[in-house]
């Protein structure tokens, strides 16, 4: 039977339908944000030393190590009446919404376990989800969009990506300015502004899932086919042996970007650990300890609006950043924009006054609207595409690493060589951001100059 034909075009999808296509994305990251923006503060008001929080926080990293080459793998083999990836998205955004109700309200469950305990356990669990979640979006663009609109497709996940952000970022801030809900609470107790965010979190994650997962359709096998030439037939292992062998072969592209990867992700997970810790005590001069004064509050909730500010820059960046990879190269995109990161991260030191800490956030907005989109970017063309998914979920790792080396040596360090000032690992994550921008402009073998 010949299988060497020229594969056919996919067709190309309208702005609507790729819109549809990454909708579920946007509550995807309105939960992400409230988690970002809040879990340090949770789990200080349950007890955490500053010193403590990474480590709380290895829960993202480590399952998402786990959780998206497997979810990756097995993503690229299922094939039923539900889709391909779509069955994955649907099981992570219901597990991602119980936990969004159940982290905020771990102090009401203190008989069974200590809420510090509670916490985090909702914080593994919500990670672990929203891995689930968010693995195979990544791949559907890969699967439904054309070479030509790929960058569009990534760039619009940046955008949902970015307008969730915003939304999950500043409901906190909205509840308690707007509405009237209480910004503080007793201590060792989460405020209601808190915990009703974390409750429309969780119903507006579901809704934009279903959104997707109604409005579009995925390619079946025999369809896929046609889009793809045909690739040797090699005989492959099964399961965690088969993920082991690829994750060995990966193409030259994934491992020069991995470097990249290591200093920006290790430099965001700085960012969103001690942020709101270093400006309570940089800007705000809360006294190391203190989780339920006015100002501490304060503190949270303004970071609250900070994470939005930068998401939003992203949003909007997102969409101007293809035109600018066609102009220059994705390569030179993505070194400019985690300088701007870097410089952004570094300017937070030399502020005293919280209301300029925006114009801080305009650069950092601009390294996470092209680490979102970029290095994917960048990957799509250089792998398979029947493993698509798999080596989506392999490059992962490359997030994860510098992660997990940050939660278990950067509160030590904030400790040891920082004597308890969070306002030093922002700094440091200013440096890695720049040198992560040096790094880009080292990598060879992809399809661009």
């Amino acid at each position: 039977m010949e299988q060497n034909k020229a594969a056919a075009t996919k067709p190309r999808l309208s702005n609507a339908q790729i819109f549809n296509l990454s909708a579920g994305f946007f509550g995807i990251q309105f939960g992400f944000a409230l988690q970002n923006g809040n879990a340090s503060r949770i789990l200080q008001t349950f007890g955490a030393d500053v010193e403590h929080l990474s480590l709380f926080w290895l829960a993202a990293p480590l399952t998402g190590m786990i959780v998206q080459p497997i979810i990756g793998y097995y993503s690229d083999k299922t094939w039923n009446r539900f889709g391909r990836r779509r069955p994955y998205f649907l099981v992570g955004a219901i597990l991602t919404a119980i936990a969004l109700i159940l982290m905020p309200n771990s102090g009401a469950m203190a008989s069974f376990l200590p809420p510090i305990i509670i916490g985090a356990g909702m914080l593994m669990i919500m990670d672990a989800s929203i891995n689930v979640a968010m693995e195979p979006f990544r791949a559907l663009v890969a699967d439904k969009l054309p070479e030509s609109q790929r960058s569009f497709g990534f760039s619009m996940q940046t955008f949902l990506i970015g307008a969730g952000a915003i939304s999950g970022s500043w409901l906190p801030y909205i509840f308690s300015e707007y509405l009237g809900v209480s910004k503080v609470a007793a201590a060792g107790q989460v405020p209601h502004n808190v915990i009703y965010s974390f409750y429309a979190g969780a119903a507006i994650l579901l809704l934009t899932i279903l959104w997707t997962v109604l409005t579009t359709k995925e390619y079946p096998p025999e369809e896929m086919a046609l889009y793809h030439a045909a690739e040797p037939e090699t005989e492959e292992s099964k399961g965690l042996i088969s993920i082991l062998s690829d994750f060995s072969k990966m193409p030259l592209t994934m491992k020069q970007l991995g470097l990249v990867q290591f200093f920006s992700w290790f430099a965001l997970f700085s960012m969103w650990v001690f942020t709101t810790p270093a400006i309570a005590q940089h800007i705000y001069k809360v006294l190391p300890g203190d989780t339920s004064s006015v100002k501490f509050a304060d503190a949270g909730n303004w970071v609250g609006i900070l994470f939005g500010v930068y998401n939003g820059v992203s949003a909007i960046y997102a969409l101007i950043l293809p035109s600018i990879a066609r102009m220059t190269s994705r390569k030179i995109a993505h070194a400019f924009s985690l300088l701007a990161g870097g410089a952004g991260l570094l300017s937070i030191y030399f502020i005293s006054n919280p209301d300029y800490l925006i114009y801080s956030m305009i650069g950092i907005g601009l390294a996470w609207g092209s680490i979102l989109s970029m290095p994917y970017a960048i990957l799509s063309s250089a792998i398979p595409a029947r493993k698509m998914g798999v080596y989506m979920g392999i490059f992962n790792f490359f997030i994860t690493m510098p992660q997990i080396v940050n939660g278990v040596f950067g509160g030590m360090i904030v400790k040891k060589f920082y004597h308890g000032e969070a306002i030093y690992a922002i700094v440091l994550a200013g440096v890695f951001m720049i040198l992560g921008a040096i790094s880009v402009l080292y990598i060879q073998g992809s399809k661009e100059k």
